[in-house]
């Protein structure tokens, strides 16, 4: 481990994670590459970032030239190669779905160098699914981040049978250099930690919705003013994406076979629809586009 340097780290996928965990690398100093096949997508990333990097220095989080250096660190290309080409770690962020990860997975154990660590920001899928799709098993774990990943301090490292213990070693100091918390799981089991915790309340919250005890906005409310929670399990899953839970939901209920882990029949209707939640303005709750004033 003493010999291994990240230089430089890769980013695959530009939506609302993976462009922020490029963000996390380049302000800590790392050459940073974000990847995504759709370019509209990553044109969206950068201006984001920039929003959000402006707003940091406003509110004196970092300063003008922080935030320079950290946008001279970071890159934006449709080319996979020309990311992660040369990468010494790869945090892959693309949809919830084994499929598309492995066959991503497949590719970036073809292009990369052979030191490369390849890892998952998967919330519930373990490692070694994928792992399966490489010929590095012990340099492939999961870095779990939690939405969104520039407020969010927790990142859940996550090993399987094969996993390195160097590799797991390297990632924590990953986590360190990029101003995070990082928590290893040397077990690896579907949803990690904090999702098999909020998942078990989520599941609660929508049976209770099904079942016509109380609407989602009671549900909300009693579990912000009684638990104490920041944010009610509806409102959490517009945030994040109702397609996103949708996803979750369907890859348990795929790994395990059982009737609870299956996507209630409004989530589904809410994904066909097209309503899932802040990023499309609509989900459980309607999010009204604000004007920009221009001066």
């Amino acid at each position: 481990m003493d010999d291994f340097q990240i230089q430089k780290m890769a980013v695959i996928g530009a939506g609302q994670m993976g462009h922020q965990i490029a963000m996390l690398g380049a302000l800590g100093g790392i050459h940073t590459a974000l990847y995504d096949v759709d370019k509209e997508a990553l044109a969206k990333a950068q201006i984001s970032l920039e929003m959000l990097m402006d707003q940091w220095v406003v509110k004196k989080k970092i300063t003008d030239m922080e935030k320079t250096a950290a946008f001279n660190l970071l890159q934006f290309t449709s080319d996979l190669e020309k990311a992660a080409g040369d990468a010494d770690y790869v945090i892959e962020a693309v949809v919830e779905k084994l499929d598309v990860k492995r066959e991503i997975f497949g590719k970036l154990d073809k292009i990369t160098p052979q030191h490369a660590i390849l890892a998952t920001n998967s919330s519930t899928i373990v490692n070694s699914l994928l792992a399966e799709a490489t010929s590095r098993p012990e340099k492939v774990c999961n870095m779990h981040f939690f939405f969104p990943p520039l407020v969010m301090d927790c990142v859940e490292v996550v090993m399987s049978g094969q996993t390195s213990e160097e590799t797991a070693q390297i990632s924590l100091e990953l986590c360190r250099r990029i101003n995070r918390t990082g928590l290893l799981l040397r077990k690896e089991i579907s949803g990690f930690v904090a999702n098999r915790i909020l998942g078990a309340l989520q599941k609660e919250a929508m049976h209770l919705y099904e079942e016509g005890i109380a609407d989602y906005k009671e549900i909300d409310l009693i579990v912000k003013k009684a638990l104490r929670h920041p944010i009610g399990p509806f409102e959490l899953m517009d945030l994040s994406g109702i397609d996103v839970a949708y996803y979750v939901m369907q890859q348990q209920y795929a790994e395990t076979g059982d009737p609870k882990d299956k996507p209630s029949s409004f989530i589904e209707e809410k994904v066909k629809a097209g309503e899932l939640g802040r990023k499309t303005g609509k989900g459980f709750y309607e999010y009204p586009k604000k004007e920009v004033k221009t001066p």
